[in-house]
């Protein structure tokens, strides 16, 4: 079974309006992962897809092109990155088979018609990423431990954290898709702190590796209007490109960020500092 939401852009006036209920219907995907299921939400914020297949062990599941995307296979205009947030499995692209550990990703470039997923473990769960793509670029698989470990933040602002960059300019080479995983250090809670926006981009953070009681307050907003969501264990936001967003939670945690937008670059963003924020 595979099922596709379809989700609208707000305006930066609309957040402040918004009650509790709204600010998670229009940010937060609280249920991707589903038993023997794939759900994908097509944001019209840059034309992002993201999404959660969690194959039962001997059933895979395969991507289907949802009526949304107008298209005859999924791939056949975009691109896509899957990250293994739990569990171990493959990914097979029109058959070639890419074996996945925890937090290892695979791109698979536009034009793979054929995507099946397989869990080699229970409770397997993959993490979808798409963007619309203008090329065609190889699949390549990035392992989580042979990615540059690039460590940031400090101890004393509980914001140690360590980054792996997957897909990017340096890395594996997509079409404008980027993305990579954060990861707190034992004792360290606040991640994107001091946060920014970016202007020309839409940003999705997939927050995994939390025990089920711990969560993770997303801060989201303009800076003088900011506004939060309480996020559980591989729930994931969707942050408009005018928007901050950073997080602190109440236990160490890892994030999936990835990117759509008009470029690629790193270093295009807007940093906002804290006594900025309202």
């Amino acid at each position: 079974m595979s099922t596709m939401e379809v989700r609208h852009n707000t305006h930066p006036t609309q957040l402040t309006s918004f009650d509790t209920a709204q600010l998670r219907a229009h940010y937060l995907v609280e249920n991707l992962f589903q038993a023997g299921e794939i759900h994908t939400i097509y944001s019209h914020a840059d034309r992002a897809v993201l999404g959660g297949a969690a194959p039962l062990p001997g059933k895979p599941l395969r991507l289907a092109a949802e009526d949304p995307l107008r298209s005859k296979y999924f791939c056949e205009r975009r691109e896509l990155a899957v990250v293994v947030v739990s569990g171990k499995g493959r990914v097979q692209t029109d058959g070639y088979e890419h074996t996945l550990g925890h937090r290892d990703c695979v791109y698979i470039g536009r034009g793979t018609e054929r995507i099946e997923f397989h869990a080699d473990a229970e409770g397997t769960h993959f993490y979808l990423f798409s963007t619309s793509s203008h090329a065609n670029f190889p699949t390549v698989v990035a392992r989580y431990a042979e990615t540059n470990a690039v460590r940031i933040g400090t101890k004393g602002r509980s914001s140690e954290r360590t980054i792996r960059k997957f897909i990017h300019m340096d890395g594996i080479r997509s079409s404008q898709l980027v993305l990579g995983i954060t990861t707190l250090a034992e004792g360290s809670v606040w991640n994107t702190m001091a946060p920014h926006t970016h202007d020309r981009r839409t940003e999705c953070y997939l927050y995994f590796d939390l025990p089920p009681e711990e969560r993770v307050m997303h801060l989201l907003g303009q800076p003088n209007e900011t506004r939060n969501l309480i996020v559980a264990n591989e729930q994931a936001v969707i942050s408009p490109s005018w928007s901050i967003h950073c997080g602190a939670g109440t236990h160490p945690y890892s994030f999936v960020w990835a990117m759509g937008g008009e470029n690629q670059a790193f270093d295009d963003m807007d940093p906002v500092a804290v006594t900025e924020l309202r």
